[in-house]
């Protein structure tokens, strides 16, 4: 019985030394938040209702109530926070929001750094967007690996980003860095013509890998005589139409595989020029369909893209070819690796 006390003793003197650090990721539905200690060790994690289109005071009070949850499950005070980490889904330059994207106006201008500092005492902080946060989060999640890695998401549009040796993400002289949804590949509609991106220019990566892409590609083949008996054919809208092709995918539906497989071979086209530029050695696939069944074919057809355009030295050293020069995995952590990129990144900068 002594021994036992004694042991929860030290527990608890070590628990109340423990320095935390928290990482919020503020989506336009949901704000996912993770605690981690100075030790690395993932705590706790929570999830509150996004409140960003109400504004940034009415957010403010949802990450109050997101910090109170994750003390509360494992028993610490808020004082025992010692930084924090967050992404919002819009651009910004050092903390300050730069676009209204999916926030209420007045983010914009906002240097939401500062307000989030003020707001929890003085706390420090740091803020990026959202593919550079589930690109530290993936970081994270591999504690074996110590090279760089480039992360990249189709989802409603195209997220990525690039994580430094270490773990210190890249985010460029403005926080501006590895927009890769907009850089631009040379793949035609049948006509001839470029899509146009939803950032108004034509051309770009995202305009054939994200949802949006596929409401438009859909659309486009369900007009064509050869589908009109498709089960999608049915009078729904083209969003609801989009939403359902994954899972026909899934159940071997030819014209859903066809829209995958050109949508994975048009993203390995962009990650070899992406891969010419950084050489990451790694490669990680982030979005829904990291969750689906025939993510491995994905794979494949991503890879069949990425050999069309590279050259053979970015998938095999020329002198020993067994040895990978670029491995491409899938993301381990899917929804939550923004709210653990922004916890690791603070515990990394504040500790």
């Amino acid at each position: 019985m002594e021994q036992d006390s004694k042991l929860r003793r030290e527990i608890f003197l070590m628990e109340e030394s423990t320095r935390f650090f928290v990482g919020f990721d503020i989506g336009g539905t949901t704000v996912k938040c993770a605690l981690v200690d100075e030790s690395g060790s993932l705590r706790a994690q929570t999830e509150v209702r996004s409140h960003v289109k109400e504004g940034i005071e009415a957010t403010l009070r949802q990450l109050g109530i997101a910090l109170g949850d994750l003390c509360e499950k494992i028993g610490v005070s808020r004082d025992k926070l010692a930084g924090i980490g967050l992404d919002a889904p819009a651009p910004s330059s050092e903390g300050v929001i730069w676009a209204q994207a999916n926030l209420s106006s007045d983010w914009v201008g906002k240097d939401v750094r500062h307000t989030v500092s003020t707001h929890f005492g003085g706390l420090p902080v740091h803020m990026t967007n959202d593919g550079n946060a589930a690109a530290a989060g993936e970081y994270a999640a591999r504690p074996g690996h110590s090279g760089s890695l480039l992360y990249v998401a189709p989802g409603t549009g195209l997220a990525g980003g690039f994580v430094l040796p270490g773990g210190r993400i890249w985010e460029g002289a403005n926080g501006l860095a590895l927009e890769v949804g907009h850089t631009s590949v040379p793949q035609r509609e049948e006509d001839g013509s470029l899509p146009e991106c939803s950032c108004g220019r034509f051309g770009c990566l995202e305009a054939w890998v994200s949802l949006v892409a596929l409401r438009r590609r859909i659309g486009i083949e369900l007009a064509k005589l050869e589908n009109s008996s498709h089960p999608l054919n049915d009078g729904s809208s083209i969003e609801a139409k989009a939403l359902r092709l994954r899972d026909l995918a899934q159940a071997g539906d030819e014209l859903a595989r066809s829209l995958f497989r050109q949508q994975g071979r048009i993203l390995g086209y962009g990650l070899a020029d992406l891969v010419r530029l950084f050489d990451p050695g790694l490669v990680v696939i982030g979005g829904g369909l990291a969750e689906s069944t025939f993510r491995e074919e994905y794979l494949s057809w991503v890879l069949e893209g990425f050999r069309e355009r590279s050259w053979p030295v970015y998938l095999q050293n020329p002198i020993n070819p067994e040895k990978q020069t670029t491995r491409f995995e899938w993301a381990l952590r899917g929804d939550d690796s923004a709210a653990l990129g922004m916890a690791f990144t603070a515990r990394d900068l504040f500790l």
